[in-house]
């Protein structure tokens, strides 16, 4: 019977509580609070997602995570060396977090509130158009950049951000077109010799450095292009398109595979395929076709890791 009594108290307690709270919420001022700080929280997670910083959140959350560890088992020579780095814990994160910091001021400065990502809500179906307007006018690049055997290096992100490859070229933020890209390959231009990153269908850089692959079972005529492409699609799911400058094959590297000599309508249908969703007759879902399809054509030779 006690316990019966001390249940029914407790759910008596908590909805006091809910009800006090609720009676003291101010729907102007609190709404108005959770508003600036979702902003806040979300323009912050869209500055650190992608870059090396994220990747320094994630340790610093992990030695808090092992701090409390620590703590619960009573560690306490351990807890006291935490303790004294944490209490400086706001000076550090200036410390290592000063360029970014920095870059969020700037950022708030440029910006008009219409420019925050909350606000900035995108119509998929001039998306899609965007995009298939870059693919197409990438792939008219590449087929005259394939007759001319000149080289390129074009990398198309997807989910995965890729703003720290990025930020090791020049920032170009431009609506793409064949005569952009051939431009930017043009053997004498100053650029020639990077990766452009495709973001949302716009030439978003270019001259970028990408990562070689450490696969060493790969064929010995490879190039660094070639290598470099391989390596860009084992660190993320991107579609990295490569023109050889010595024979003017097509190919693309996608999860680690490098495909080999495809033709520029090959590469026109891959891309559609990956970057725009289509609609399922049968179950109206929006899904991604898969590269299946384009490894089976004889057009295509796959080079696996």
């Amino acid at each position: 019977m006690e316990v019966i009594t001390s249940f029914f108290g407790n759910i008596s307690n908590l909805l006091d509580r809910v009800l006090g709270a609720l009676s003291s919420f101010n729907f102007i001022s609190d709404l108005l609070d959770i508003l600036v700080v979702t902003i806040i929280v979300f323009e912050l997670i869209k500055l650190v997602r992608g870059s090396r910083t994220f990747q320094l959140i994630k340790g610093i959350a992990l030695l808090g995570l092992l701090f409390l560890i620590v703590k619960a088992v009573n560690m306490e020579t351990t807890e006291y060396l935490f303790t004294s780095l944490f209490q400086d814990g706001l000076l550090i994160i200036v410390v290592l977090f000063a360029p970014e910091l920095r870059k969020i001021l700037e950022r708030f400065g440029r910006q008009s509130i219409k420019d925050f990502g909350i606000f900035n809500f995108r119509n998929s179906v001039d998306y899609e158009k965007t995009v298939t307007e870059t693919i197409n006018s990438f792939c008219k690049a590449v087929a005259d950049m394939s007759e001319t055997k000149t080289g390129a290096l074009v990398v198309f992100e997807k989910e995965a951000p890729l703003q720290d490859i990025s930020n090791t070229g020049t920032i170009v933020d431009a609506k793409a077109s064949a005569e952009l890209f051939n431009g930017i390959f043009f053997k004498n231009s100053a650029l020639h010799d990077g990766a452009v990153v495709v973001k949302e269908g716009r030439i978003h850089s270019a001259g970028c450095i990408l990562p070689l692959t450490q696969n060493t079972a790969l064929a010995s005529e490879l190039g660094t292009r070639h290598r470099a492409a391989i390596g860009m699609s084992e660190q993320s799911d991107a579609v990295v398109v490569v023109v050889s400058e010595e024979t003017g094959l097509i190919s693309y590297a996608k999860n680690g595979a490098l495909v080999r000599d495809v033709t520029s309508a090959q590469l026109r249908e891959l891309l559609l395929d990956e970057y725009i969703s289509q609609e399922d007759d049968a179950d109206q879902k929006k899904s991604k076709k898969g590269l299946g399809k384009i490894f089976s054509k004889k057009g295509g030779k796959k080079d696996e890791k």
